[in-house]
């Protein structure tokens, strides 16, 4: 065990400050590359979908209900979950618009 830690130390008269920078630096492009740019491109791909909703559109809702619009105001929507039941939501909680539209094609 003290051995492998023996390798990974780095000689300080070597040069080893900028292989650590650079290591550090490579480090954050990957975080940034596989996990903050795909995250952020599908959030905007979200708002996309929910500033271009209108009525008749299929939603998911962040609490998991499934419904279909009936009306669009500024900041709210009445969607209509089952026969004769309406539930307001703030467009905020919209995960997803037309969520089984690219399942089928």
């Amino acid at each position: 065990m003290f051995d492998l830690a023996f390798f990974l130390m780095a000689d300080p008269e070597a040069g080893g400050g900028f292989a650590s920078f650079f290591f550090l630096i490579a480090i954050f492009f990957v975080f940034w590359f596989f996990i903050i740019r795909p995250q952020s491109k599908k959030q905007k791909e979200t708002q996309q979908k929910v500033e271009g909703m209108k009525k008749g559109d299929k939603i998911l809702t962040s609490g998991g209900i499934y419904a279909i619009i009936s009306s669009i105001d500024e900041t709210t929507v009445l969607a209509e979950v089952d026969k004769d039941v309406k539930i307001r939501f703030s467009k905020s909680a919209i995960v997803d618009v037309n969520p089984d539209k690219d399942k089928a094609q």
